[in-house]
């Protein structure tokens, strides 16, 4: 077999064989290949695609190329989740320690923002001394002391997949259904999972707005997760405007700390958790239905007991819980703006897109991956879509440590709120589910087991 050939047959449309995608996989993490044949394989992926089995087979090659985070023998089911991306999605934050206060077991690699979504492990960052750079063993260890670990992608984990990432990133082959699949599902096979739950989602803030690309993600996902011999199921969710009512990173880590405390919070926030930590626990067998997992992640909100998940967690890698269990006292951003309602009536939209593009102006985000984040640095919402206002009231606040940066996004924020003088149609924030055997309504799927 030679590197040339097979990009040539991919080239030409044909079906590779596992042993040639075996062969190309090993040789680009063993560095036998070069970048430039590496890049014309991706570039031949993109434009002419791969069937499921020969997404499995590049899933399976991203998986042996490094180690794996090892549970044999352990009882219990490994389960986790994995969101598409959005704006102010810090679901993560909740729902990992919310499973594990339920007895679930959730080994959570996570990665950070760049572009206009933000990232998990950028968050918690935001807690001084928080450590997510966790060798494998940790990550093991760590499920196993406190049934969840919030971690980054490890050297030794799918080095494949980072090499074959770097690339994508520069050849423009981002959005291939192939790659962006087996990139994920590699990851979280790498995790030692048996099952895992992705939240896709769609809408102005995701990375395909369109309902019908979103679609097709999650059947890619989902017919290649349960290939791959991960019970795998979809939710598919609205990303038309934030998540929650902030953007930012250490906001949105405040926001979390206080749902947890409070057991509850931002009404799309309260619904998603509950959601996606019922189908973990009924994927995990630790509920006889979906139904009866939502009911037991309400009362460990509910209880304290998320809190508390969260909070040995947090001790156990490092975190100064001071500035959890003192909000107040976390250094304030240095300059703030609130910015006021042109016009009395209801909000009939909040553009997602711009809000994570202006977050990433104002310091919250990343241009590139060299970027310094500025963790103070966000924006928080007082008022949401369907809210009713009144001229000059105040629907949100916006935040940096650089005044320049502050005032230089000050001229665009207004067009981030779109009025009516009616209420604009609800949207419903969970679509469908899909799983391997079909699609269903959210009602419908709770009632399994």
């Amino acid at each position: 077999m030679s590197p040339r050939l097979i990009i040539e047959k991919k080239q030409a449309g044909l079906e590779l064989s596992r042993q040639e995608i075996e062969y190309f996989i090993d040789g680009v993490s063993g560095g036998e290949i070069a970048d430039y044949q590496t890049a014309a394989f991706l570039m031949a992926v993109f434009f002419k695609g791969m069937t499921i089995r020969e997404t499995v087979d590049l899933t399976r090659a991203m998986v042996q190329s490094g180690r794996t985070v090892d549970f044999f023998n352990i009882s219990g089911k490994r389960v986790d989740k994995h969101s598409t991306g959005g704006v102010g999605d810090k679901l993560s934050l909740i729902l990992a320690p919310t499973a594990a206060a339920c007895g679930a077991q959730v080994p959570m690699i996570s990665g950070r923002g760049l572009g206009h979504t933000g990232g998990t492990l950028d968050k918690l960052e935001s807690i001084p001394g928080f450590n997510v750079k966790l060798t494998v063993d940790e990550i093991r260890e760590g499920v196993l002391r406190n049934g969840a670990v919030f971690a980054g992608q490890t050297d030794d984990i799918t080095p494949a997949d980072m090499k074959l990432y770097a690339l994508r990133d520069v050849t423009g082959t981002v959005k291939s259904l192939p790659l962006i699949t087996s990139s994920i599902i590699a990851k979280k096979k790498a995790e030692g999972l048996d099952a895992l739950v992705l939240d896709v989602k769609c809408g102005q803030g995701a990375i395909f707005p369109k309902p019908e690309e979103m679609e097709e993600l999650a059947r890619w996902l989902v017919n290649v997760g349960n290939g791959f011999g991960i019970e795998t199921v979809a939710l598919l969710t609205d990303m038309d405007q934030p998540l929650g009512r902030t953007v930012g990173n250490w906001l949105e880590m405040k926001e979390c700390i206080e749902f947890m405390q409070s057991g509850g919070g931002a009404e799309d926030i309260a619904a998603l958790n509950i959601a996606l930590c019922g189908i973990m626990l009924y994927l995990s067998r630790l509920t006889q239905s979906v139904e009866k997992g939502c009911e037991a992640a309400a009362s460990a909100l509910h209880s304290g007991k998320a809190y508390q998940s969260f909070l040995n967690i947090a001790q156990s890698q490092g975190a100064d819980i001071f500035y959890i269990e003192h909000q107040e006292k976390y250094p304030p951003a240095k300059y703030k703006y609130e910015f006021t309602a042109e016009r009395s009536g209801f909000i009939a939209d909040i553009d997602a897109r711009t809000i994570g593009e202006l977050s990433v102006l104002l310091g919250a985000g990343r241009k590139s991956k060299e970027d310094t984040i500025d963790y103070t640095a966000g924006l928080e919402f007082l008022f949401k879509r369907g809210d009713k206002i009144e001229i000059g009231q105040p629907l949100a606040v916006l935040y940096a440590d650089d005044k320049a940066k502050l005032d230089s996004i000050l001229p665009d924020f207004p067009a981030v709120y779109t009025y009516s003088d009616t209420p604009p149609e609800k949207m419903p924030l969970i679509m469908k589910v899909l799983t391997k055997e079909g699609e269903s309504s959210w009602e419908a799927f709770k009632k399994q087991g």
